[in-house]
């Protein structure tokens, strides 16, 4: 894999914008590193980059743009600020001429489009603050933004602010329109509300109190009875209430209601109002405990619906990758503003599981939505013309955070989230370079090594995530022993000298877990990963083809724990395989073929069926549910989806 690497201070420079003084009164706890990887990870997201993100077809989302091709309905006005969000994270990882050339022309191409009056966007003047137009305008601005950031291009933050300024004519404070009751009914304001966001960056950015004005009139109106929700949204209040997320804000639209969480949090970081930040705190906690399946996502058919009670259960439209996306998204915004070690666990489950699952196998498409059972099926194109999905654009950009996120900095010394192998550039608190290189086969194997390089001996703070789920983990600093707890940060506070080097053996303790419904379905995680059956290791079979003792169960000993043993894989495609310690019915021990759930069904091919969750004890003819194919993780009305020709990799 080609590596690119910034230096500290140029890392500094790209990834943190200079924001007005006046304009903060919170600065993050933890700071973005930029973290290059190798192996399966690194492979995974030079496939993203240079397959989806770097391939895209750039005339097929301006065209909508300069034709206003949505009408007084459409979507088409979200893709190129979704896709050049994660394609700007794509450049900063690998910035080659040829990924900034693609950059430079996406957004002279997207300001080419700019109305006298300002407007970005695909809906003609009679329709504007039409059903997706503020979401979409949210979308160009977000991408403007991210270019701006990078390259402080001072044309690029002013066709931003002209175009932030047409929206606050339009629907701002003096406008006579409440943003949430606009957008597309079935969603009840949640989509244009989500503007919220772009217009705090903004603000942080200029300092300009307009924008400021702007993002508080959105939060008034959240409470402001409207002809969708008569007695109003209430977003704040309800995250901070305990009710349960699918009864939440008339439509609990899950992927909208973040984004709109997302931009809370911003605005808590230039306000100070402590109510933000604890609604999106209780939210990601809500979320966590109402909604969050085994393999960290969440949604069926888009919207919350108590999803931990019911993950056992054929879902259909099961853990759309929007929702996956974007809660990554949020849960890296409340690591860096909390340093709470609890979102850095949350967003490996993600990223290993339900984000993983849905990428094609060489990151050039993604699924719409990533079930625990059935098929995986490509996302299907909900328009043609521009030749994409909203979870195609969407996907990377959760993707991509994870560089961001994997090693980060504090005002003490840097700090290790993630454990697959990668080298990170970044400064010591006393200002001089560090490379901090992650050594193993993390989560393939149990082990892990942190080896710091750097010109003179430093005291500083190391800070090493010990995840929830290994109850004992070893740790030696230059071989000797240091104590460690689950689910805190280990810091370790000395004179570090070049070549130290800390060693990290965790508690890969395979465990299962019981379905919260109680209907004696179970499923195994083994450290971060969930394991899943797969049609390619135990093949589907029917009465006949069965063998005689056919009824097995998870040979769970009394704690939970069951013997899971690597094994190599029979199929490349398949990242890692386990032989699973299994009994049948008359306690005969056996063993049974396992793989990782982001490798399950990823042949991506009709009838590679895949389930996580199984009864106990099960039927050989019942392990793949009869009947259950492709159309439980797809779209009604549809042909099978593949992956588009122009984008397919040979």
């Amino acid at each position: 894999m080609r590596k690119f690497f910034l230096s500290a201070a140029l890392l500094v420079a790209a990834l943190q914008p200079v924001f007005p003084q006046e304009t903060l009164v919170r600065t993050d706890v933890l700071r973005p590193a930029q973290a290059h990887f190798s192996g399966y990870l690194g492979d995974r997201l030079e496939g993203c980059i240079e397959n989806r993100l770097m391939a895209q077809d750039l005339e097929k989302l301006l065209f909508a743009f300069r034709d206003k091709s949505d009408g007084n309905w459409g979507f088409r006005t979200e893709f190129w600020g979704k896709w050049f969000t994660a394609a700007m994270m794509g450049y900063d990882y690998a910035p080659t001429p040829a990924h900034k050339a693609l950059m430079d022309a996406a957004v002279q191409g997207l300001i080419a489009t700019q109305g006298a009056d300002g407007y970005i966007g695909t809906y003609a003047d009679g329709s504007h603050l039409g059903d997706w137009d503020i979401w979409g305008r949210k979308y160009s601005l977000l991408g403007l933004l991210a270019y701006y950031d990078r390259t402080k291009d001072a044309s690029v933050l002013q066709a931003a602010c002209r175009a932030a300024d047409h929206l606050i004519r339009e629907a701002g404070p003096d406008s006579g329109v409440n943003i949430a009751e606009t957008g597309w009914i079935g969603w009840k304001g949640l989509a244009p509300s989500s503007v919220l966001e772009p217009v705090v960056l903004l603000y942080q950015r200029t300092g300009e109190q307009r924008y400021l004005d702007f993002a508080e009139h959105i939060v008034r109106c959240w409470s402001s009875p409207n002809k969708l929700t008569p007695t109003g949204l209430h977003l704040i209040e309800e995250a901070l209430s305990d009710k349960p997320m699918w009864k939440m804000s008339g439509a609990p639209k899950a992927y909208e209601m973040m984004s709109c969480f997302e931009g809370l949090l911003e605005l808590y970081r230039c306000t100070g109002k402590e109510e933000y930040k604890k609604a999106v705190l209780n939210l990601i906690r809500k979320i966590e405990r109402d909604e969050l399946m085994i393999v960290g996502s969440g949604s069926a058919a888009e919207i919350w619906f108590h999803g931990v009670l019911h993950q056992s259960e054929p879902v259909y439209q099961g853990m759309e990758t929007c929702v996956t996306a974007t809660w990554m998204k949020l849960l890296y915004q409340a690591l860096r503003l909390t340093g709470d070690s609890h979102y850095a666990d949350l967003l490996e489950q993600s990223l290993y599981n339900a984000m993983l699952a849905s990428m094609a196998p060489h990151g050039e498409w993604f699924s719409y939505y990533t079930g625990l059972m059935g098929e995986r099926v490509h996302s299907h194109l909900q328009f043609p013309d521009v030749v994409m999905s909203c979870c195609v654009a969407n996907g990377p950009r959760g993707l991509m955070t994870t560089p961001s996120w994997a090693v980060m900095s504090s005002a003490e010394g840097p700090v290790v989230n993630l454990y697959s192998a990668s080298e990170t550039a970044l400064q010591t608190p006393a200002g001089q370079p560090l490379s901090l290189r992650v050594e193993g086969t993390y989560p393939e194997e149990d082990a892990a090594a942190v080896t710091l390089r750097l010109d003179r001996p430093e005291k500083f703070t190391l800070r090493l995530r010990i995840p929830s789920w290994s109850t004992r983990t070893t740790v030696t600093v230059d071989g000797r022993k240091v104590s460690a707890k689950a689910g805190k940060y280990l810091k370790i506070k000395r004179t570090w000298k070049s070549g130290d080097v800390v060693v990290l053996a965790f508690d890969f303790t395979a465990r299962v877990l019981d379905a919260p419904n109680g209907t004696g379905d179970a499923a195994i995680r083994r450290g971060p990963i969930v394991l899943s059956f797969d049609t390619r290791l135990i093949p589907r079979r029917d009465g006949v083809d069965a063998p005689p003792m056919y009824r097995y169960e998870f040979a769970r000993e009394k704690d939970g724990s069951v013997d899971v043993r690597r094994v190599e894989s029979p199929d490349p495609a398949l990242w890692m395989t386990f032989d699973v310690a299994c009994r049948d019915e008359a306690g005969a021990p056996h063993v049974l073929r396992l793989c990782d759930y982001a490798s399950a069904g990823n042949s991506w091919e009709q009838g590679n069926l895949f389930r996580v969750w199984t009864p106990q004890p099960f039927d050989y003819r019942h392990l793949y549910i009869n009947n259950l194919d492709w159309h439980v993780n797809c779209t009604v009305g549809v042909e099978r989806p593949e992956v588009p020709p122009m984008y397919r990799v040979k």
